[in-house]
């Protein structure tokens, strides 16, 4: 039955030339619960042309990924209730058994999960996986599927590809992973390749690469494509066409151009008001006002009423049907002629005099960081040392926000950490060192911290009351103070006194996420260390605490050490920025300065790495793509460490380059508040 199944592949096309190569209509993929049917997906339709490029977008739990799941055929048995038509080239998938939707997958469709580590099976080399999937689709020997998997780790850009089929995911750095996924992917030479957030976990330089490759490789294969994120700036240099998604329905399609520029649902000018931009300046964002509806039990008319800024009495009636607007864009939304762009405002600052005669709350000076890399499973021995941070200084001023950026691996996590651990004397907060247990408790009141992932840094065992109390306590404030603090704070970060009872699970990331800004603020300190604050959070609730962030910033006088991978957060929050690489800091300078004019070849890479949520400025933009990963932190490049991934090293006289081969650049001053560790500035004409 397979034999036959997998010869008739290719001989069941659809008989119409003009039909499109996937079909999906009226899918609905309903989960049975205890509480209910939770209806993830509910009556979706759309089409997609062999190679064109379909980007779906949209809150999580808006039916994203569900979607792509039920198209694969990834939903385990008895789990989904599926009705509808899923049809692929002319085959229905709904109705098809399990097994020819298995041989289908990998042929003719094939998936890029988000995390490939957990996606890649760890007791298995690269290649097996590669060559795993290749033989199940083609009658061909180990050897020859081998030959073929080196093939294909080499063309999605692995070095020595020979030598690292052999090697198992975890040798693998972050991009490299996604780029052996990506192989695994493409092994049979799919003509439906979906991409669920494929560099949501990525460093914007690896991002730009995989995004890159995507769009190479489906013109070479002219596959159709769906990409899956809540990046819009994505979509805009990706897609073709995009479909917005709210509540298991797509609530306006269209083409990306049309879309962008002439959104027609209140939901798509939301996602696209609250999105931080690279290329304006600061400006109030705009979140969507409160959370995605339950999916058990919807009220009838149109599930975004309550979260509208236009609703009206018949919006809470009947549910609007997606409806045209002209020949390629549809939107469902009964006032879709009365929807306009957002006109997003200025921020309000306040002027806080001249940096130099503001107080330095926080004061880093030549911070050096080593660990040391052992080997042995009994008698550990040292082999050698992991220069993770070489010598860095910067300094904090009241009111003032720094912004620490960097991939993945450049140092940032470990100056925090230093920072926080207020253990080195190369550390001063409010000109004071930690020289005791003492003096340290005093100035940890002074110096809070709120973490990436509000879930983890929570304590589910407690209501939030206690929590944000629980700093006051252990600094010994009176139980009158406290109790009178925390109401004071919940208001201050937009969340009811009454939710002092509730525990974290009740409340949603973005809350949670101002749970722990609320807590950061119960001891009134003049600093506060984010470390990627918002990264975790939907787009629409991102918006929501950068503004909070801003406001308390302007309100409060409060100083913020800001670490983040995404640019344009940092472009929106920050005052000053510094630009790590391999334990250096490169560039560092005022916020306009560095984004506007660039000194360092890094910086300009990074900055040519963020895609812009505006497709024709996106198209028109020229990319820098950074070739490799960071060199290893154990034996860090002579000279400038850059100078081996660096374009314009590549573009120097030999004379020149044995410069930046054998002399490490000092960070000189370029401007007022500007400075760039770099030999040649200026040389290279290579610019965003």
């Amino acid at each position: 039955m397979s034999e036959d199944i997998m010869a008739g592949d290719a001989a069941l096309p659809s008989n119409n030339p003009n039909e499109a190569f996937l079909q999906v209509r009226d899918l609905r993929v309903h989960f049975p619960t205890d509480d209910g049917v939770v209806k993830s997906v509910d009556g979706l339709t759309f089409s997609l042309e062999r190679g064109k490029t379909l980007g779906i977008v949209g809150e999580s739990g808006s039916g994203k990924s569900v979607t792509s799941l039920s198209i694969m055929g990834l939903h385990k048995a008895g789990t989904a209730d599926i009705s509808g038509e899923i049809v692929l080239d002319g085959r229905n998938l709904v109705t098809a058994s399990r097994e020819e939707v298995r041989l289908l997958r990998g042929k003719r469709m094939a998936m890029i999960f988000q995390d490939p580590l957990t996606a890649m099976h760890p007791y298995y080399t690269v290649g097996h996986q590669i060559i795993e999937a290749y033989r199940v689709h083609h009658k061909v020997s180990k050897q020859v599927a081998r030959k073929h998997a080196i093939e294909m780790l080499d063309r999605v850009g692995i070095p020595q590809p020979n030598t690292r089929v052999d090697d198992y995911p975890h040798q693998f750095s972050g991009g490299m992973r996604q780029r052996a996924m990506i192989a695994m992917a493409l092994s049979c030479d799919p003509e439906l390749l979906i991409a669920d957030e494929p560099t949501t976990a990525l460093d914007v330089t690896v991002q730009a690469q995989i995004l890159d490759l995507i769009v190479d490789l489906q013109k070479d294969f002219n596959s159709a494509v769906i990409i899956i994120t809540h990046d819009l700036g994505v979509v805009a240099e990706l897609a073709d066409d995009i479909m917005v998604m709210y509540a298991g329905k797509a609530v306006e399609t269209g083409p990306v151009d049309t879309l962008y520029a002439h959104p027609r649902m209140p939901y798509t000018v939301g996602l696209l008001g609250s999105i931080p931009r690279l290329d304006t300046g600061k400006q109030t964002l705009v979140p969507i006002d409160g959370q995605p509806p339950s999916l058990v039990d919807l009220p009838p008319g149109c599930p975004f009423a309550p979260r509208c800024p236009m609703v009206i009495d018949e919006c809470h009636e009947t549910e609007p049907p997606l409806s045209d607007v002209d020949d390629a864009h549809a939107a469902a939304c009964i006032r879709k002629d009365e929807v306009t762009p957002i006109q997003p405002a200025e921020i309000e600052t306040v002027e806080a005099g001249p940096r130099t005669d503001r107080e330095v709350v926080l004061s880093v000076n030549d911070l050096v960081k080593t660990f040391p890399v052992t080997k042995g499973a009994v008698f550990r021995r040292r082999v050698g040392t992991v220069h993770a941070v070489s010598g860095i200084t910067f300094d904090i001023r009241a009111g003032e926000t720094l912004g620490l950026v960097g991939e993945s691996g450049c140092g940032k996590t470990t100056t925090l950490m230093e920072i926080l651990g207020l253990e080195r004397p190369e550390i001063q907060v409010l000109g004071q060192r930690a020289t005791d247990r003492t003096t340290r408790k005093r100035i940890r009141a002074e110096l809070q911290v709120v973490f990436q992932d509000p879930v983890a840094s929570l304590d589910p065992r407690m209501p939030i009351g206690d929590i944000i109390a629980e700093p006051m306590q252990v600094h010994g404030h009176p139980r009158t103070h406290i109790q009178q603090r925390v109401p004071e704070l919940l208001n201050l970060v937009g969340l009811s006194p009454e939710h002092a009872s509730r525990y974290p699970a009740e409340f949603s990331g973005g809350q949670r996420q101002r749970v722990g800004i609320a807590r950061a603020l119960a001891l009134e300190p003049k600093l506060i260390v984010l470390d990627e604050p918002v990264s975790a959070l939907d787009v629409s609730i991102q918006a929501g605490v950068i503004n909070l962030l801003d406001r308390l910033k302007r309100d409060l006088g409060v100083a913020y050490l800001f670490v983040s991978h995404d640019l344009s957060v940092v472009r929106h929050i920050a005052d000053r920025v510094a630009v790590m690489y391999l334990g250096k800091i490169v560039e560092i300078g005022a916020v306009d300065d560095v984004f506007d004019e660039p000194l360092h070849p890094y910086t300009r890479a990074l900055l040519s790495a963020i895609p812009i949520p505006d497709p024709p400025k996106e198209r028109e933009r020229r990319r820098i793509l950074l070739q490799g990963d960071l060199p290893n932190p154990a034996e860090p490049p002579r000279g400038c460490r850059f100078h081996t991934r660096c374009f314009t090293y590549a573009a120097l006289s030999e004379k020149d380059k044995t410069r930046c081969v054998e002399e490490e650049p000092p960070l000189e001053p370029h401007g007022p508040d500007h400075q760039a560790a770099c030999h040649y500035i200026g040389k290279d004409t290579y610019r965003a």
